[in-house]
């Protein structure tokens, strides 16, 4: 029997180490993701290009061809490094990885995705990337969202260049509901949830799309504090039977993914950008009009 309980004991210690180092690797390379993408998008003059992260033990890694500089941490010492361009051949040691990771958040930094433009994101949202798949998270908290439209947060960055590249992108919800918002009318459905999720659901088409975008997998898992834009609406509109209880939390989960295609006027896209030139068209019965012409 105490031999019994011995191996239960050990079992049970032998899986609490497991579980804490794991989670130990997974905030490391997390953290790392959220150093570099800071830094590319910081320090674009150092690092001009958004690059994968190579992991070569004890190493986790971007490589920066354009000026032969390496940047990234070492999981022995959780320090991080650089090597190249203006460092040298040498490795040279910038600081821990908690502290860098640190001064991000005290400065109000984002951590943004290259391939994602995170200048107005709402607060609260977090994002993570690792090669072609971006996570974006509010970490099971419920963050202020001002509109019912925006909830794969990953818009194209604005383009200096013509690409030629066109992307038509769609979001599909996988997991999605409403608290705050009942009906007093024994079984009319809410009809909030519809417009939401339809909102969420529609398809977009890109032109002049950066490279890094072609192959790019969004997975959100959010929730968004939507009071002000419901009770806008309702304001606007009445709806009988409709019963508001603040506040409206939309929680939704989804997977927003992008292929390529010749003609973005060739496809069943809601709407079309061009992100070079700033142009809009809307799809009205079939054919895109411009807006604001």
């Amino acid at each position: 029997m105490k031999q019994h309980i011995k191996q239960l004991l050990l079992s049970a210690c032998t899986f609490f180490l497991f579980c804490n180092t794991h989670s130990a690797l997974a905030d490391t390379a997390s953290d790392t993701e959220t150093l570099l993408n800071w830094a590319e998008k910081t320090y674009p003059t150092i690092f001009p290009s958004h690059q994968a992260t190579q992991n070569i033990e004890p190493w986790l890694f971007r490589y920066y061809p354009e000026f032969g500089i390496y940047a990234g941490v070492n999981k022995n010492d959780n320090s991080v490094y650089v090597l190249g361009g203006p460092w040298g051949d040498n490795p040279t040691v910038i600081d821990t990885l908690a502290s860098l990771i640190n001064e991000i958040n005290n400065s109000g930094g984002s951590g943004g995705i290259a391939a994602c433009d995170t200048a107005n994101v709402f607060a609260g949202v977090t994002y993570s990337q690792s090669g072609n798949v971006v996570t974006v998270t509010t970490n099971g908290h419920c963050v202020a969202a001002p509109d019912l439209i925006n909830t794969n947060l990953c818009q194209v960055p604005q383009q200096t260049t013509a690409s030629g590249i066109s992307l038509l992108s769609s979001n599909t919800i996988t997991a999605s509901s409403i608290a705050g918002i009942s009906t007093s009318i024994p079984g009319l459905p809410n009809p909030f949830q519809a417009i939401v999720d339809a909102a969420a659901n529609v398809k977009h088409c890109t032109m002049n799309a950066p490279a890094e975008t072609a192959n790019l997998v969004v997975n959100s898992d959010l929730c968004l504090d939507i009071t002000t834009a419901i009770t806008g609406a309702i304001g606007s509109l009445p709806i009988d039977g409709i019963v508001i209880t603040p506040p409206v939390n939309y929680f939704t989960k989804g997977t927003y993914t992008s292929q390529s295609v010749p003609d973005c006027f060739e496809t069943d896209a809601t709407t079309i950008s061009d992100v070079l030139t700033g142009e809009v068209w809307i799809n009205q019965g079939g054919g895109f009009v411009k807006v604001g012409s």
